[in-house]
């Protein structure tokens, strides 16, 4: 069936940004519809069986849907972050017509038609609410590895079970690769990890989440223009897990658990993996990251006129890298390698920079006449794409688009 259905604003995905801004419009009065290539919450709903929240769930702020339950402490698991979603849609009757994808947005004189399988639409104004995490980076001697061992990408994992059997190499260093690693470890499987540099965290600090002490330091609240280089979009959160409660995670605990630690892949020479010898450069800037964190809490505690909260000091004993697991050994490698934005299916001239991230106008989300981005790292702030920070910016975009 073909539809040609004019709408005043046309919002693009349906997960916590493009729900926030909803939420936001339907406040204001101002007419829209949600397009859902999938369903609400899917970007969630296709993380692994046993993936929890890494922020406790009194961080869930979205406007009108705020975290209500008995643990605010507490880290959401995958089903319940859905469902926290679904619910939150629901509660205020969020015009979302799942699975509706749109394949192109393209722009005219008239404004904006988003192309679809399901019937295009025109909109006067669009907001892309696709999310911060698009395309899984996939490094280009990925392509000679699976040529040597089954390789699962993050995002195509599920559980140890439904992985092929035997000993497992998991390169990538941020949160889903350290979370995999330690739940692959936990099922009996060997394991080596191949990190990357992210920088590590306590869990808690003086009995509180480490999360809330860095809010309260106004690390959420920086902003891209402050950071070394804009290269920061591409870098790896601080390492924490809220599997089994929340507890502490980094290429340190994974040591001491058993998992073996080399450097970064270069590649595949010769059927052979080929890892810098960069393991101790890796361990110090995870450490580096650690005491920056511990930094951040005292001088909030200072600033508060709390006591010194006493962080842990990172465990800085040496890590022997372990032997360069023989390809031809492994059951499986497992890629988390990160992600990069996915555009490509705006057909809007000028609406991004080189590096595939929309380009802002001095409007908060603006790209380009009519179109606005919600959910975007750094949008305006390091919170923007976050549970915690997201409606903030929907409200912003939405009192534009009022």
């Amino acid at each position: 069936m073909h539809m040609s259905a004019d709408v005043d604003v046309l919002v693009i995905g349906a997960g916590q940004a493009g729900l926030a801004v909803s939420h936001e419009l339907s406040q204001r009065g101002v007419e829209h519809v949600v397009l859902e290539g999938d369903r609400i919450g899917s970007a969630w709903a296709g993380r692994w069986d046993s993936f929890c929240l890494v922020t406790p769930n009194s961080a869930i702020r979205l406007p009108g849907g705020e975290y209500r339950g008995t643990d605010p402490g507490g880290y959401l698991p995958r089903d319940e972050i859905v469902d926290h979603l679904t619910g939150y849609a629901a509660s205020f009757d969020a015009p979302v017509q799942e699975h509706h994808a749109v394949d192109r947005l393209e722009h005219d004189e008239a404004g904006f038609v988003a192309r679809s399988p399901a019937g295009d639409i025109r909109s006067r104004r669009v907001v892309v609410c696709t999310g911060a995490y698009q395309r899984p980076h996939r490094p280009a001697f990925v392509d000679d590895l699976a040529r040597q061992a089954p390789v699962v990408m993050s995002t195509e994992y599920r559980s140890p079970a439904a992985l092929p059997a035997g000993p497992a190499l998991v390169i990538g260093g941020g949160q889903s690769a350290c979370q995999i690693a330690e739940e692959l470890h936990a099922a009996g499987r060997e394991v080596t990890i191949a990190p990357g540099r992210a920088p590590s965290m306590p869990r808690r600090i003086a009995g509180r989440d480490g999360f809330d002490w860095l809010e309260d330091a106004g690390f959420f609240e920086q902003v891209l223009a402050d950071q070394p280089s804009p290269a920061v979009r591409l870098a790896a959160n601080p390492l924490a897990t809220g599997a089994g409660g929340g507890h502490d995670l980094s290429l340190r605990t994974l040591a001491g658990d058993g998992v073996g630690l080399v450097g970064r892949v270069l590649g595949v020479e010769d059927g052979r993996l080929v890892v810098a010898d960069d393991l101790a450069e890796t361990l110090v800037a995870g450490d580096a990251g650690f005491r920056l964190i511990c930094d951040l809490a005292r001088k909030a505690a200072a600033a508060r006129g709390l006591p010194d909260p006493h962080p842990p000091e990172p465990l800085d004993a040496p890590i022997e890298t372990a032997e360069v697991p023989t390809l031809g050994d492994l059951g499986v490698v497992l890629v988390a390698c990160g992600f990069r934005p996915a555009y490509d299916w705006v057909d809007v001239p000028g609406a991004f920079d080189e590096t595939g991230f929309p380009i802002q106008d001095a409007a908060v989300g603006r790209a380009a006449d009519g179109l606005w981005f919600v959910g975007v790292p750094w949008l305006r702030r390091r919170k923007s794409p976050l549970l915690i920070g997201v409606g903030e910016d929907a409200a912003l975009v939405a009192d534009q688009l009022a």
